[in-house]
């Protein structure tokens, strides 16, 4: 007899950014005839960009306290995200700047105002406590990240290790997380990441997008192809700018392909659209697009036809993967003392010798290196990945019963 426990699906879906928004989606297409709840930490209706209308978690303790359910996290980068990260990202913009004015520089009030706007008092917000949902069946996390996690402080790291613990099944979407969760979770999966699923479940649906609206106008405008470039606003000073808008431009003149600058996500610490324009006034290349469409089947339409993805975006990245495209990631001026999730995930998951994540100054050297990857071995990978996720997927819904 089917189980009929409905699922909590809970992520950062309740806030626009490429990656979290298409984790429900990969979940729920995978989930034929169960019953999804859709929740984040706040309640969002996000259909209009594409997304899920979500409830708050705390509302969904309260209601759902006593009601055997099954609880998906669905993936991303929840291991690391603190309750301050996650409180701002779920404002305007224009809230933001206001907010982190007046709280940066006061943990207490920081603490304090975020516990306040989510409605929970927990350091990691995005891994929900057992106790909040005591008749809950099954507590599971699927491909999740963690890469930041070792460099959050001590009450954090304690909180989310207890909170794995109790779960029922852990998977992770790169060894740098395994391998910090050892210590107290010998049993944590390794997965891909639920993007790499996008060409193949969503396939139709990104080209019905693909002939309507803007990404079809862009199609229609550069029929020698383009080249899907995406930034963060961590690349947003004057220098920096104007040295991707030399890199880009010798890419232009290399393959004769536009230049479309897109944003994978418009929550606060994401895409900023002012540093696209400013970006769009250094080029010189004969060809430039600002795609201005936020909807997720468009931004999955425009990566998906064109030549390739040039990128800050983890997702950009892996939605490139998934249609077989050269792919190239942009890592900000400040150097690391760790490996970003971006670098951690393709160790684990990207072909041996692609470029990964360059300096500012290397991407055209590094383009042409990417472009030059046979397509069928792109495809091979994709189709591996794509397999190999799916495998992982059925056996933890077998365990939700």
């Amino acid at each position: 007899m089917a189980d009929d426990t409905p699922i909590l699906l809970f992520g950062a879906f309740d806030r626009h950014n490429f990656g979290d928004l298409l984790f429900p989606h990969i979940a729920a297409a995978l989930l034929p005839g169960r019953r999804l709840i859709h929740a984040g930490l706040a309640a969002r209706d996000l259909r209009p960009c594409g997304g899920h209308q979500t409830r708050a978690i705390a509302q969904l303790a309260v209601e759902l306290r006593d009601q055997p359910l099954h609880i998906l996290h669905v993936g991303g980068e929840l291991l690391a995200c603190d309750a301050w990260q996650a409180a701002v990202m779920l404002q305007t913009p224009e809230q933001a700047q206001e907010i982190i004015a007046r709280n940066e520089r006061d943990p207490a009030l920081r603490r304090t105002w975020a516990a306040q706007t989510l409605g929970l008092g927990d350091e990691a917000p995005y891994c929900i406590a057992r106790e909040l949902f005591p008749a809950a069946k099954q507590v599971s996390y699927c491909a999740v990240g963690g890469v930041e996690l070792a460099q959050r402080d001590a009450v954090m790291q304690n909180e989310v290790m207890e909170k794995l613990c109790r779960a029922d099944s852990v998977s992770v979407r790169d060894q740098a997380t395994q391998s910090h969760l050892a210590a107290v979770a010998t049993d944590v999966a390794l997965t891909p990441d639920p993007a790499v699923m996008v060409a193949e479940l969503f396939g139709d649906e990104i080209k019905q997008h693909a002939r309507h609206g803007e990404p079809a106008q862009v199609r229609a405008a550069f029929p020698q192809g383009y080249l899907a470039v995406q930034l963060s606003a961590d690349f947003g000073d004057d220098a920096t700018l104007a040295a991707i808008a030399a890199q880009l431009d010798a890419i232009a003149r290399a393959s004769g392909f536009a230049i479309v600058l897109f944003r994978a996500g418009a929550a606060p610490w994401h895409d900023d659209l002012a540093c696209y324009r400013r970006l769009a006034a250094c080029m010189h290349a004969p060809a430039i697009w600002l795609f201005t469409s936020l909807h997720l089947w468009d931004i999955c339409a425009l990566i998906a036809h064109s030549r390739g993805y040039c990128g800050s975006s983890l997702h950009g990245r892996i939605v490139a993967m998934a249609h077989g495209l050269p792919r190239l990631n942009v890592q900000p001026a400040a150097v690391a003392t760790h490996p970003s999730k971006q670098q951690a995930y393709c160790r684990c998951w990207e072909l041996p010798g692609l470029p990964v994540q360059v300096a500012v100054g290397e991407i055209a050297a590094a383009w042409s290196a990417a472009s030059a990857v046979p397509q069928a071995m792109l495809r091979q990978l994709a189709a591996e990945l794509a397999q190999e996720y799916r495998g992982c997927f059925t056996a933890l819904v077998a365990a939700l019963t």
